[in-house]
């Protein structure tokens, strides 16, 4: 089949992508390769396509197809996706990606050489035309914008002709053949093609569960992608930001009482349609009950989502409704120990069962969980967990990404503490929907690392407090000795509120170790209060009006080092590189022990696929060492990992 041939398929509806295929995920050397190879004419692969009847294919997308049967493409979508984008300027229809990747080749006549357009290295050569131009408007045009430059050379009748040829050449990238598979024949069922595409793509990415479940229910439900992505956009909006796996769990409990993915291909479609619906009600119960509950509103502390499955099956046989205060505050008390402990970090789909089936009735089976439901998820947590009682070593953790952060926030929330210069409670309702929550180091970070102390105490959660953004712009520098007596003075009993220790021997910089062993002392004595409330069920009142309907209320506190790293972030997506996860946590083999937080983190690498990246801002050699166990390799400063990339993307162009 030529390319151009494959793309007209693709207009007309003849050529389709399956619901099951991932997004587009190449980059752009990767497009630039493609094109090289193809006007050398060098083998780039062959196309795997399944032929199956148009009424039941799972096609990814809206756009219509050919009535009769139509070729779904196994592989070779990326090559396909490049160059439809190359040779139409857009998309085709089922994209799913970035468009910058096949945007801007350039060729350059001469040197015949290909590249990303470059401003500073090609706007004055004209000799550099562009790919997608030359492949829709054909040699003739590319001719008429070198003839200004033709007729100033002396041997310009050579490179005329010269020059025609190698035009003709790229031009004729769209009439080069790829060899094509097909598979065929009414035994070809959804079961055995996504074997099929799973064996041919066993070196790549291969299909998670939820692609592999979604793979099957689209082929009778062809719409629920868009369905279930239309959710998790919803969820975003508001600051939530959930995978389509993890809907799908709720999905799953909801429809089966159980975890794996695979049991929601068993059930009839209709049930599924329902239970999306179904999850879509309890999820947002859910998040409105932790956010007016617990002040949980945004998604930084919005941790253990894989416990949400087991609230969401619970709520959804209770009829969506929390009968009475008592219930709720027990059942919130189970997800925060979840949270806290990684419960469902681990082996997510074994945990989850166990949970799932303690809330069934033992009297009635699946399908019918009871009053007693959540006391056995307790008691479930209490065998495996043991003692649940917080201590203050619970609180020794640094930086934003600890799991302990949340419960800081939390604790700040339910337990009224109050803005230390304007005595306000923290809370939705008092401060307005406009007003921010930043984080405050007690300490100032400057006066800190000013007195040699590391990051790492620095960045003690227990030198963490909660404050309004005028507040934390009016301390500024200034030392708790400054500045903490004035506050207590002007509100009475807000340094209690702040389980900040009003001892002013413990104000001093020298003693700021000593300052965080009691703070922490304190915080872990609030946040036991805290939840044992929660645990015999005295019905809080709510501090928050509920997050779907009033949005977030609380945004991290910008300073310099989170500046610093989203500068890094920007420079990478500037380039096509992947962001990097902020404050990514290392977990050890079990799924539950933290072992560290590094900073900045490239799981898969800069590009998909490649070396594991981290960079750690002032962390110990400690650190570093426990991210070379997880296979990261470790860059201490902004301007050595930029440098690392910037080669990367040389080594790419050469």
């Amino acid at each position: 089949m030529k390319v151009s041939t494959a793309i007209d398929r693709i207009d007309s509806g003849a050529i389709a992508l399956p619901e099951f295929q991932r997004g587009y995920v190449w980059r752009r050397w990767q497009v630039r390769d493609l094109v090289d190879s193809l006007y050398r004419r060098f083998p780039v692969g062959s196309l795997l396509l399944w032929e199956t009847a148009t009424e039941s294919a799972p096609a990814r997308g809206d756009a219509p197809l050919q009535r009769g049967y139509v070729s779904l493409l196994l592989d070779g979508q990326q090559r396909v996706t490049s160059l439809y984008g190359l040779i139409k300027g857009e998309p085709p229809p089922f994209f799913d990606g970035d468009p910058r990747a096949f945007s801007d080749l350039r060729f350059h006549v001469d040197k015949e050489e290909f590249h990303f357009y470059v401003p500073v290295t090609m706007r004055d050569d004209p000799l550099w035309l562009d790919v997608g131009e030359v492949l829709r408007r054909g040699p003739a045009w590319a001719m008429r914008q070198l003839r200004p430059v033709l007729e100033d050379l002396p041997d310009s009748a050579e490179l005329d002709q010269e020059y025609l040829d190698r035009l003709n050449r790229l031009h004729g990238i769209r009439d080069i053949v790829l060899h094509e598979e097909q598979i065929t024949g009414e035994d070809k069922d959804i079961d055995v093609v996504v074997d099929l595409f799973n064996r041919v793509n066993a070196s790549g990415t291969r299909l998670s569960k939820g692609d592999l479940a979604l793979a099957k229910i689209g082929a009778s439900w062809p719409e629920a992608r868009d369905e279930l992505k239309a959710r998790l956009s919803k969820w975003d909006d508001a600051g939530f930001h959930f995978t389509l796996e993890w809907l799908l769990r709720n999905v799953t409990a909801i429809v089966t009482g159980q975890a794996e993915l695979v049991r929601l291909t068993k059930v009839p479609t209709a049930d599924v349609r329902d239970g999306v619906i179904a999850a879509e009600r309890a999820i947002d119960l859910f998040l409105n009950l932790a956010s007016s509950r617990l002040g949980l509103d945004h998604d930084r502390v919005l941790g253990g989502v894989g416990a949400i499955p087991v609230i969401s099956r619970y709520l959804a046989a209770h009829g969506f409704r929390v009968d009475d205060a008592q219930t709720a505050d027990r059942l919130l008390f189970w997800y925060v120990h979840c949270l806290l402990w990684g419960r469902h970090a681990g082996s997510t789909e074994t945990v989850l069962n166990i949970d799932l089936q303690r809330l069934e009735s033992p009297a009635s089976g699946v399908g019918a969980p009871d009053g007693g439901a959540v006391e056995r998820l307790v008691s479930e947590l209490r065998r495996q967990r043991g003692d649940l009682t917080i201590t203050a070593e619970h609180f020794e953790g640094s930086t934003r990404g600890a799991r302990f952060y949340p419960l800081l926030y939390m604790l700040s929330r339910v337990s009224r503490a109050r803005d230390l210069l304007s005595g306000l409670e923290l809370s939705q309702h008092l401060l307005g929907r406009h007003s921010n929550l930043e984080v405050h180091h007690i300490f100032p970070k400057a006066q800190l690392y000013r007195h040699g102390y590391g990051k790492s105490q620095v960045n003690a959660l227990a030198n963490f407090a909660f404050l309004t953004t005028e507040t934390n712009r009016s301390l500024g520098d200034r030392l708790p000795a400054a500045y903490l007596e004035e506050c207590e003075r002007r509100q009475p009993g807000v340094l209690a509120s702040q389980w900040i220790p009003h001892d002013p021997a413990l104000w001093e910089i020298d003693r700021f170790p000593n300052f965080l062993a009691r703070r922490r002392e304190l915080l872990a004595e609030a946040a036991d209060s805290m939840l044992g409330e929660l645990r015999r069920g005295t019905g809080h009142e709510p501090v928050d009006e509920p997050v779907l309907e009033q949005g977030p209320v609380s945004v991290w506190g910008a300073d310099d080092e989170e500046a610093t790293l989203a500068g890094v972030r920007a420079w990478m997506h500037d380039r096509g590189m992947e962001r990097g996860i902020q404050y990514f946590a290392l977990l050890a083999l079990d799924g539950q022990v933290e072992e560290g937080v590094l900073d900045l983190a490239w799981p898969d690498g800069l590009e998909f696929g490649g070396e594991r990246i981290a960079l750690l801002l002032d962390e110990p050699a400690e650190l570093k060492d426990i991210a070379a166990r997880h296979g990261f390799r470790c860059f201490t400063s902004p301007d050595a990992l930029l440098a690392y990339a910037e080669q990367q993307l040389a080594d790419e162009a050469a």
